[in-house]
């Protein structure tokens, strides 16, 4: 199978709503129960390499403790590098993917690996739905922000509902700009403690980077320039070195991780679900590792896992991982294979089906936004006077919207990024924004935005591909059933 060009741009997943149903109900559960969960299968007690200042208690010297770091909290910092395809940053596993064969390519402004000479693209992808296989995600950019302040501005700038969230869970979101509601970027937020550090744990796009800093940074300042309390931003570093990242994905992921856990470590993987996050050591040639923030989900659609380490341990983890399963059942895979195992699991890619001008109505994520954040009077998040209107379609008095995301099949050739979509009538009703074949349907798929009214499942349109129409049907996604762990749902 040949790589798709989107395989090779920057991205980030936006998971199903499917997916993420009874997280919020999860969450709250969470926050009723931490004083009696078992403290060391729930870990939220700070590693040692969270660095923060616990406010004073004093009122007085809280306000001049403000007073004092108001100017600091004006940026990110420290600031992550800015790469770009001029200037190739590299992940801490460049030389191991370079061992295993990889084929490089620029990615968000990294040199990363496309694929590996053991598989092809198809096989890599079939690999990662039978057995597991990691991907090295080191490029992206992980954030701690933290402070008094801390869930005020998360939810200023995004829709999503953090006050609620409880220690250890986690939640899709996006950046919003003020006023247009146009999607920044998409990102995921985790609560790592609550008061009075309120310590978060965020992850955005590589590709993005650039953007996202200037995006944060008037945010902060815009912030700064009021009473508001102090929020801090922190680029999650270690000697000048970012963190590594990288995502241990399929249905053999869980067996293997258990596989690597220290005799130190006592979380339980059976009451570890989907959402949620975990601080783990592994148990490394060296001895115990340091504590690993480890997030229960991913951008395939299976199980899995997506571990942050170190920049001291990142090569290690991954060879120990590698060792402990051996190549019968885990093996590295690349770019190709995640750009088509995303989109059969319905998940957008950052600059192809999301962009500055989509809101997350349009693109269909109105599951994002929590039901107490959808009035005007209670949402307070940039965007909410064009986004909320949006929530009600007109026949019922709000705005709607003009166009949808959705999710087609079509048969003959498949239909890349830019194809037209037509109507019966040969007139144009949107556009695709990703496609390709899909290894596991046999199937050609694509996500388009189609006029408002097209969107239904079952709906028959046309695509161009070269110039000639390809019939398209609508159908929900994701194409191909998620399997992520998610608890049983207790009866009614």
């Amino acid at each position: 199978m040949s790589v798709s060009r989107a395989a090779t741009r920057p991205s980030r997943h936006i998971i199903s709503p499917s997916a993420w149903q009874g997280l919020a109900r999860d969450s709250r559960l969470a926050r009723r129960s931490i004083v009696t969960a078992n403290a060391s299968s729930i870990s939220y007690k700070k590693p040692t390499y969270f660095s923060a200042t616990r406010p004073t208690t004093s009122a007085k010297a809280t306000t001049f403790r403000q007073q004092q770091t108001r100017h600091e909290s004006t940026q990110i910092t420290p600031a992550p590098t800015l790469y770009d395809d001029s200037n190739l940053g590299k992940t801490d596993l460049y030389d191991l993917h370079l061992a295993h064969g990889a084929k490089m390519v620029p990615f968000g402004g990294y040199s990363m690996p496309v694929q590996y000479s053991d598989l092809g693209v198809g096989e890599s992808h079939k690999w990662t739905r039978e057995k597991a296989s990691i991907f090295d995600v080191g490029h992206m950019v992980q954030y701690h922000v933290e402070g008094p302040g801390a869930e005020a501005f998360l939810e200023s700038i995004t829709p999503a509902g953090v006050k609620d969230l409880a220690p250890g869970n986690s939640t899709l979101s996006a950046l919003l700009h003020p006023k247009t509601g146009g999607i920044v970027d998409d990102c995921i937020i985790t609560r790592l403690e609550e008061g009075p550090k309120h310590l978060f744990y965020v992850v955005t796009n590589a590709g993005c980077r650039t953007k996202d800093h200037s995006f944060i940074n008037n945010a902060l300042a815009n912030w700064d320039n009021t009473v508001n309390p102090v929020v801090t931003f922190r680029h999650l570093q270690a000697d000048g070195k970012p963190y590594g990242l990288i995502a241990l994905q399929g249905p053999l992921s869980s067996e293997i991780l258990e596989s690597a856990l220290s005799s130190a470590c006592k979380v339980d993987l059976k009451d570890w679900y989907f959402g949620q996050s975990r601080h783990i050591t592994l148990s490394l040639p060296s001895g115990e590792s340091l504590p690993i923030v480890a997030a229960r989900g991913g951008y395939t659609g299976e199980d899995g896992f997506e571990l942050s380490i170190h920049p001291s341990q990142t090569v290690a983890v991954a060879e120990t991982l590698l060792a402990i399963a051996g190549k019968d059942k885990l093996r590295f895979a690349g770019l190709g294979a995640r750009d088509s195992l995303r989109l059969e699991a319905g998940m957008c890619l950052y600059g192809h089906d999301l962009d500055d001008t989509t809101t997350p109505v349009e693109a269909a994520l109105a599951w994002i936004i929590p039901k107490n954040r959808r009035s005007t009077e209670g949402s307070g998040f940039n965007g909410a006077e064009t986004i909320v209107p949006q929530l009600t379609p007109k026949s019922k008095g709000g705005s709607g919207v003009e166009r949808r995301r959705i999710g087609l099949v079509i048969e003959g050739a498949p239909a890349r990024e830019g194809a037209e979509v037509v109507d019966a009538d040969k007139n144009v009703v949107g556009k695709v924004t990703s496609g390709c074949p899909s290894p596991t349907l046999k199937k050609n798929i694509a996500m388009a935005y189609v006029k408002d009214g097209l969107h239904k499942a079952g709906t028959e349109l046309q695509v161009l591909v070269r110039g000639k129409p390809r019939k398209a049907v609508v159908t929900k996604m994701p194409f191909v059933p998620s399997k992520y762990f998610k608890a049983a749902l207790s009866p009614a």
